[in-house]
């Protein structure tokens, strides 16, 4: 068996590093945004995503393939948003088995109101503690790896978990 390729001091710091704000932050930003709008973050990705879409509707399975969810857990957490009247639920009339999401305009005033609140989070935990250079590496770097892993799945044929 091979030996491992053990991480060297910078690359075990930067690794360590990253894994603890890869917890750390999403927890601060989803107990802000909780604490300021009683959204979820999946509630708040569920919103956003569908914001994104031009009429404010997507079919079930490209929702859940466009934010990495199984189509279960996504039309689970769908039927607790549809009870609280943030989004529709509808069938898709050429495929029986499909449906659509559609974004409410009682959940697109929720989201813009939550917007500004998180957006705020997101400066005030992230943004505005680095400069325009550390920014530009950041996102340098998040789109590599994102690209890699985009490839990867697409080369093997997976998409969302199921």
């Amino acid at each position: 068996m091979e030996e491992p390729r053990w991480l060297s001091p910078s690359e075990d710091r930067a690794w360590r590093a990253w894994r603890r704000m890869h917890t750390a932050l999403p927890a601060q930003l989803a107990q802000d945004l909780w604490k300021d709008s009683r959204l979820s973050d999946p509630d708040f990705e569920v919103l956003s995503t569908l914001s994104e879409a031009t009429d404010h509707r997507r079919r079930l399975s490209e929702l859940a393939a466009k934010m990495l969810w199984s189509r279960s857990r996504l039309s689970h957490h769908v039927t607790r948003m549809q009870a609280r009247g943030l989004v529709t639920r509808d069938e898709d009339p050429t495929d029986g088995r499909g449906s659509f999401v559609t974004l409410t305009p009682h959940g697109f005033e929720i989201l813009r109101a939550a917007a500004v609140h998180h957006l705020s989070s997101v400066r005030r935990h992230l943004i505005d503690l680095l400069s325009e250079d550390e920014l530009d590496v950041l996102a340098t770097i998040a789109e590599r790896v994102v690209d890699r892993l985009d490839s990867a799945r697409a080369a093997t044929g997976e998409g969302a978990p199921r």
